[in-house]
């Protein structure tokens, strides 16, 4: 094959390589998708939960506030967490791939910089600071339901409790 042809393969095939990053926009749209759908729901519990309130303190008995209003807003706060999850994402992907987001550039560094990614190390780092959160809120979650009948069990759930103040101690001391 002459050089001359196969500069011209060679410059295609890189073009094409280079072009394919922006595959990353399905899931930079699919993301952005499901955090919409995850907030719109996540109110709707919210709205829910607000409207068996109301019937619970205007006389009706049927709704059990404690037990059910309760893990219905912390169910919508883990789902505003993975819509969180699910932003940050979709900002860095296209940051990382496509191209740096200018309206963000122009915000305040203060604003501006849970959303900013300069490296697949740091969009790591973000997701499993707000995965972990996640997981907390659905310990918090089956924790409301759970019936402690021995000791034993409280001591587990106090180790439960322990490791996860551990685990929040050492991701507030990594990110310091």
């Amino acid at each position: 094959m002459s050089e001359k042809r196969r500069g011209i393969v060679e410059r295609a095939f890189e073009g094409l390589l280079v072009n394919s990053r922006f595959l990353v926009m399905l899931s930079v749209i699919f993301s952005l998708l499901g955090a919409t759908v995850l907030f719109v729901v996540a109110s709707y519990d919210i709205i829910s939960a607000t409207i068996k309130a109301w019937g619970y303190y205007m006389g009706d008995s049927s709704v059990d506030l404690h037990a059910d209003g309760v893990s219905t807003i912390i169910g919508a706060i883990d789902l505003y967490l993975i819509a969180v999850v699910l932003l940050i994402f979709s900002f860095g992907l296209y940051e990382l791939f496509i191209s740096r987001i200018e309206a963000l550039e122009s915000m305040s560094l203060k604003d501006a910089d849970i959303l900013t990614i300069k490296s697949l190390d740091q969009l790591k780092d973000k997701l499993g600071k707000v995965v972990l959160m996640v997981l907390i809120v659905s310990f918090f979650q089956k924790v409301l339901h759970m019936n402690f009948s021995t000791p034993l069990e409280m001591l587990y759930l106090a180790l439960a409790i322990l490791a996860l103040g551990v685990a929040l101690y050492l991701m507030n001391k990594s990110a310091h």
